[in-house]
């Protein structure tokens, strides 16, 4: 069994300049970003390249339509090389615009056409959650079907991921609350996925470790606020990067599986709608298998929080509460009636991530979660 790999090449500066005196963007360049990091951070050093504003496109998470409609810009300048600067929504789009795309985008999605990378990527990560520079994973809506899905493929693989911390000085408090919990939920899932190797749970442990005490100190100074974050953020960079080795390595399982019905019909970050279902999982898991390595994972968190394991899952929601709120379905808009359709949606069609879960969970027992987080 192959314990690990690590793709792409990672670069480490303390600065954007940095990167740019290393990296000498320019002709042959295209930058995909948003216009709120490349004023303060690119604007400045006038570099002569394409930008396209993310933003302009569409709002929130990636959808095909957003994609087709950024490729027809793209379309319209020579370049060789892609410079992804953002979040996930940016970064899961260039991965797939980096590719061959003969008609629409949804065509890789539904498997019609496979992906082609035809461009390179290098990727700069602007939140600390995703871990998608170290991943092969793009997700994406596609509205006109009512689906979410990811493609997971050798071709949608970054060839340099760049880990930039200053580039997180300016996360809004809600973005860094829900990229910084999706990258804790990448660490514990992949330490519980049966493909989990010694090296894997290396990276995972580090990442929640890393993860769970910055909160604590941002807690203890008052809370999620950009000053209190300030000391914390090359270690939630390297976390998010950790977390993302781990789960490009070992997958992530039930949380993002379920989280996928909720987080594309109401349109919830991922990170907050993998948080809504975190403990509901992992109590099910619980109660199919106590015993096994969900214990280790349970004591990883008692250690932090300094309660008893067995009531870490109470305790887990209260003090990750203090970063980032966490509420019932319905109040997203979800009625009883959708219990049932996204359990079934679930299994229908996210077989890539349930594949990774610490124990299989059938159809009923996807139902009862999301009875319970109604």
């Amino acid at each position: 069994m192959q314990a690990l790999r690590v793709v792409p090449t990672i670069h480490y500066f303390d600065t954007f300049k940095d990167f740019n005196e290393e990296f000498k963007l320019g002709k042959g360049d295209i930058l995909v970003t948003n216009q709120w990091m490349y004023d303060p951070y690119v604007k400045p050093l006038g570099i002569d390249m394409p930008v396209i504003y993310q933003e302009k496109y569409g709002a929130g998470e990636p959808t095909d339509e957003m994609m087709d409609a950024m490729k027809a810009e793209m379309d319209k300048y020579e370049y060789d090389r892609i410079i992804a600067f953002g979040g996930g929504t940016i970064v899961d789009c260039c991965k797939v615009l980096a590719c061959d795309i003969p008609d629409k985008v949804a065509d890789l999605y539904t498997g019609k056409v496979a992906p082609k990378r035809v461009k390179k990527l290098v990727v700069v990560p602007t939140t600390c959650g995703t871990g998608s520079e170290v991943t092969n994973v793009a997700v994406a809506s596609i509205p006109s079907l009512n689906l979410k899905k990811g493609i997971a493929d050798e071709e949608t693989y970054a060839d340099i991921a760049v880990l930039i911390p200053e580039s997180l000085q300016g996360l809004p408090d809600k973005v860094f609350a829900t990229s910084s919990v999706d990258a804790l939920i990448h660490a514990v899932e992949s330490f519980l996925s049966p493909k989990a190797s010694p090296f894997t749970e290396m990276y995972s442990v580090k990442a929640i470790e890393m993860i769970m005490n910055g909160y604590k100190e941002i807690i203890a100074a008052g809370g999620n606020t950009a000053e209190n974050r300030k000391p914390h953020l090359k270690d939630f960079c390297l976390a998010a990067n950790y977390a993302g080795i781990a789960f490009g390595n070992a997958g992530c399982g039930a949380v993002h599986a379920l989280s996928y019905a909720h987080g594309g019909a109401f349109h919830i970050a991922h990170g907050e709608a993998n948080f809504i279902c975190f403990t509901e999982v992992f109590k099910m898991y619980m109660r199919k298998q106590p015993k096994g390595k969900i214990e280790l994972a349970n004591k990883l968190f008692a250690d932090v929080l300094g309660c008893d394991p067995a009531d870490v899952y109470p305790a887990l929601d209260e003090f990750l509460g203090k970063i980032l709120e966490k509420k019932p379905l319905h109040e997203y808009g979800m009625t009883k009636d959708q219990v049932a359709e996204f359990a079934k949606s679930t299994v229908d069609n996210q077989q890539r991530l349930l594949a990774n879960n610490y124990v299989p969970l059938t159809e009923e027992e996807i139902a009862e979660i999301f009875e319970n987080l109604y």
